[in-house]
């Protein structure tokens, strides 16, 4: 039997006016908005409406943005048709609408946690990272250890997209020896830090404390965590501070709900970069995004046909 999964986007998937024709067309998606600004104290809602883009950017904004949006349109969904997934899983931040999906936290809680993870990433300074595209993971490596400084892999995002963290020199030695074997997409990019890197250790183990406080349940929908690839349905509180300096194994996590018959993958909030991300994972499944409410009806329809 063919499964269903969600999915959550992670950080760059923002842009401004992101949620509002969610937030003007369901009720179910302003009640989050909403307890989002009350729970936050802060108008998220309007940094997501009308930005400015720099505030969005930043990530003390743009996780809590990008959280509250991603779960808006998971319960605009569930208001119209009654559906569960077999698996839930998100990228990076993304992880957190995936953990309130499965029962473990409270929406309330949600947003909290994610809050703090963000006041304590944009806390760390120093490092950079570089997405590379179309090099296969071994030359990747190869050229990381060439390099002088500490450098690690973020992301394994797809076959072809691996993103690197660490140092600024070493990652810089890693791009220029990279380019230097062929490799033609070598893109730094625009982060405050060295995300999923040693850099955030600290901020790592500062969350820990944060969420010995915050209540979670076992599950009965698995959770698809980053740091491992792994099922999960309980000791979360464990993986979420790890996470923050962890890889995230997203491409490894696909491919393990994949290989547990899951076939069609919703993904929920900005935007439709897990979808492209799929589509390289495996040209056999389907991705169905819901971002808005021309997107929400679409998916209602081909749900509902299958």
């Amino acid at each position: 039997m063919k499964k269903t999964a969600f999915i959550f986007p992670g950080q760059g998937s923002q842009s401004v006016g992101m949620g509002l024709d969610l937030y003007e067309n369901f009720e179910s998606a302003k009640k989050v908005f909403d307890t989002a600004d009350k729970i936050l104290g802060n108008n998220i809602s309007k940094i997501c409406f009308e930005g400015p883009e720099e505030d969005l950017k930043q990530t003390v904004n743009t996780q809590p943005a990008i959280l509250t949006t991603s779960i808006a349109a998971l319960e605009a969904l569930k208001s119209k048709i009654d559906i569960e997934p077999a698996y839930t899983a998100g990228h990076s931040l993304g992880e957190y609408a995936a953990y309130y999906t499965a029962g473990a936290i409270t929406l309330e809680d949600t947003l909290k946690l994610i809050q703090k993870r963000a006041e304590l990433m944009s806390q760390t300074k120093g490092g950079s990272m570089a997405a590379i595209l179309n090099s296969d993971k071994e030359t990747i490596k190869e050229c990381m250890q060439q390099a002088e400084g500490y450098v690690a892999i973020a992301n394994y995002n797809s076959p072809k997209q691996i993103v690197i963290t660490g140092d600024d020199n070493a990652v810089k030695q890693t791009c220029n020896l990279l380019s230097d074997r062929g490799v033609k997409r070598v893109v730094p990019l625009a982060v405050s830090g060295a995300f999923h890197s040693e850099f955030m250790r600290s901020a790592g183990e500062k969350f820990a404390e944060f969420v010995k406080n915050i209540e979670t349940k076992e599950t009965t929908i698995p959770v698809v965590t980053n740091v491992d690839a792994e099922f999960t349905t309980s000791n979360f509180k464990e993986k979420m501070p790890k996470q923050i300096y962890s890889s995230v194994l997203w491409m490894q996590s696909i491919e393990k709900m994949i290989a547990n018959g899951v076939d069609t993958f919703i993904e929920f909030g900005n935007g439709t970069v897990l979808a492209g991300l799929n589509r390289k994972i495996s040209p056999d499944i389907t991705t169905i995004n819901v971002s808005d409410k021309e997107t929400l009806e679409n998916a209602v329809k081909i749900l509902s046909e299958v």
